[in-house]
């Protein structure tokens, strides 16, 4: 590890321009590259005290070794010259585009004397139109299939062409009528020119004009009697209308846009763009970011644009830059990213957060798909056998355990400003979720807001439980001198209930984890050590920063970012998180919206709809007799005198007064109360220890 006052630059020796800095190490590699609008001040801030930098800045700054840089004239040579090195030299500590293959696009080749529709992918050829990119390919083929119906360009090989053109013979996509066989001279060079040409305006919007005339020639066919043409032609017509709706309008006022969203947590972000042509949606890519550096989502923003239209070839740089590029968050400074764009469009460029309207939807949909993305690519990276076992292994060793922890159990505390304050545990098998063993606590000790004290009431509850059902098991049982006491605490016979299922708390964890610093570390410790235990090791997992403390020391365990052992680490604590918050809501939104019936013993959700139906209305049911009552379906006398008993003991509320006239709305109570009452509850939560 190096000490950046070693390489630290002469005070005065920065110049004060805009410019690009580059940090390298030992050994002389580029780790990381960065552009600056004054590099004095922006380089200088790495030269702080390292205990004020963010983590991954001081991981950056202790292994490099020197620093370097060059100046320019402006902000937006800065901005060209940076994305330039990061493709030049792949600096490690720079964002990573994990996901950076090369997404498939419909390109025509109008620089061949037969132009050819194909699927193409990576940079973009002289000569040759593109569209897209599309997400698959198939999806390409299943509209070239559609268009070449009506626009019967070639699409075969070059070798094809020629073997066709030697024997005089067209291939079975010229005899179907879906290529034009410009091969054996069914059509002249110059009339497939024009097929390809009336193809390219097609795909690239113009498709009113066209779908016009082929209706009025249609119209014409038909007025002359010739039928079997008026037929083609209007087959020919909803062909064209099935292509199109494969990109259904999305932005009424045939906009040209690109929709950029980001999905991101502390490790890892997915960034998905919408590619709209003409109004419609012509094509959709994405990445998975790694965030290596300390960087925000204006930053994520930067690096995409970067990313999106930074590679592609001079020539295609106006067809791919857009006139509107609608982002998440402003990339700062935002002039010169704004003016690069617009260079490279050759006009100027709108960069902006979109507020109302189609646009802000839209976005909200590319935002879902780069939520969905980000969770595919956790879920896919979890499923992993093999780097499940490499987790695993990395926090064994990370917190120097005798063996790695299968079962790992978090915890984490919810609440809203003090109040309904409940705690979740979620447990990891194997390294995969065991929801069957999850379990939700309501904190009963005490009220108000004090998450370490309630994480030590849920830790002492949990394991008091444990200790209660292994006393029951009798593998709590004291061995005489020389018997040997049990070497694994593993689930015995005794560990399961009459129906052979595991007892709800008969299975220990190896590893213990708290949703949190030193404090709760503590507060889970203590817990422990009240009860005896001494085998279960513990940490806790820091959000801010991703530091995973252990019980007693001062100083916190910094697993690499990259590590998958952190990774799981933060997909447990982001588990208990959820399912805590989850239930959390429930239970506020549960003494919210509770009214007179949920408070009736032996009355459930489906019997109280049954009521209020019948009846219309609190105040009519609590008139109703007793034998009323048991007219409704599935209320026995029982539980209708139970319902009447407990209607009769309690002061009805007071009516309603409409405030502009003063007048009394006698059925006003109950009929707002009716639809408290009667509102869907979610499912009864699971039995609390």
């Amino acid at each position: 590890m190096a000490d950046p006052s070693t390489y630290r630059p002469a005070p005065g020796a920065i110049p004060t321009s805009p410019g690009v800095y580059k940090f390298r190490d030992a050994h002389g590699r580029v780790i990381y590259v960065g552009k600056a609008k004054s590099l004095r001040p922006r380089l200088s801030s790495y030269f702080q005290d390292l205990a004020g930098l963010h983590p991954r800045t001081a991981t950056m700054v202790t292994t490099a070794a020197s620093v370097e840089w060059t100046v320019v004239a402006t902000e937006v040579e800065a901005l060209q010259l940076e994305y330039s090195w990061i493709k030049e030299y792949d600096p490690r500590f720079n964002v990573k585009y994990r996901d950076d293959k090369s997404y498939p696009e419909l390109a025509v080749t109008l620089d061949e004397e037969y132009p050819r529709v194909q699927v193409m992918r990576g940079a973009h050829k002289k000569g040759v139109r593109y569209f897209g990119p599309y997400g698959h390919a198939w999806a390409i083929r299943e509209t070239v299939d559609l268009l070449l119906r009506v626009f019967p360009v070639r699409t075969c090989s070059n070798g094809v062409f020629k073997r066709a053109r030697q024997v005089g013979r067209p291939c079975l996509l010229g005899y179907i009528g879906k290529c034009a066989a410009p091969c054996v001279g069914k059509v002249s060079a110059d009339e497939h020119r024009e097929l390809a040409e009336d193809f390219c305006d097609f795909m690239a919007g113009r498709t009113g004009n066209y779908l016009r005339r082929l209706e009025d020639r249609m119209q014409e066919a038909a007025a002359d009697m010739e039928y079997e043409k008026a037929a083609r032609l209007r087959d020919d017509i909803g062909a064209l209308k099935r292509a199109m709706e494969k990109n259904a309008i999305v932005l009424a006022d045939a906009t040209d846009a690109d929709l950029l969203a980001v999905a991101e947590d502390e490790l890892e972000a997915a960034v998905q763009i919408f590619h709209v042509r003409g109004g419609r949606v012509r094509g959709q890519r994405g990445w998975v970011t790694d965030k290596v550096e300390d960087v925000d989502t204006a930053g994520l923003v930067e690096h995409a644009l970067q990313q999106l239209y930074g590679a592609a070839a001079p020539d295609e740089r106006n067809e791919s830059v857009p006139r509107e590029v609608l982002v998440p968050a402003l990339p700062e400074p935002l002039a010169p990213v704004r003016e690069w764009l617009s260079g490279l469009r050759g006009s100027q460029v709108d960069l902006r957060i979109p507020q109302r309207g189609d646009k802000k939807d839209l976005m909200a949909t590319v935002q879902r798909n780069a939520q969905q993305a980000l969770a595919l690519h956790k879920t896919k990276r979890a499923s992993d056998l093999t780097t499940r076992s490499r987790a695993l292994q990395e926090i064994a060793d990370a917190l120097e355990l005798d063996s790695v922890p299968l079962r790992i159990e978090c915890y984490d505390i919810s609440h809203l400003q003090g109040e309904d304050v409940v705690a979740s545990m979620v447990v990891f098998e194997d390294g995969l979720a065991r929801k069957s063993e999850y379990r939700r606590f309501q904190i009963k000790g005490f009220e108000g807001q004090d998450d370490v004290r309630s994480m030590h009431e849920v830790i002492s509850r949990r394991f008091r439980r444990y200790l209660q059902e292994r006393e029951q098991t009798g593998e709590w049982a004291v061995p005489e001198e020389d018997e040997p006491a049990t070497a694994e605490p593993g689930p015995a016979a005794g560990a399961r209930d009459e129906e052979g299922r595991p007892k709800r708390f008969a299975y220990p964890p190896q590893l213990l984890v708290v949703d949190g610093g030193q404090p709760q570390v503590a507060a889970a410790r203590r817990a422990l050590e009240e009860l005896g235990i001494d085998d279960v090791a513990l940490c806790g997992l820091a959000k801010r920063l991703e530091e995973v403390w252990l019980p007693g020391e001062d100083d916190p365990v910094v697993l690499p970012r990259s590590s998958e052992g952190l990774y799981l680490l933060q997909r447990v604590r982001d588990e208990a998180h959820r399912f805590a918050i989850s239930y959390q809501r429930n239970k506020r939104s549960k003494r919210l919206t509770a009214g007179e019936l949920d408070s009736v013993p032996g009355l459930g959700e489906t019997r109280r709809r049954a009521l209020l139906k019948h009846f219309g209305s609190l105040k009519k049911l609590r008139a109703a007799t007793v034998d009323e009552i048991c007219a409704v379906p599935g209320i026995g006398r029982r539980t209708a005198e139970t319902v009447a008993a407990a209607l009769s003991s309690r002061t009805p509320a007071a009516p309603a007064v409409n405030t502009a006239t003063g007048e009394i709305i006698e059925d006003g109570a109950d009929q707002a109360a009716e639809p408290v009452a009667a509102a869907p509850q979610t499912a009864p939560s699971q039995e609390t220890p």
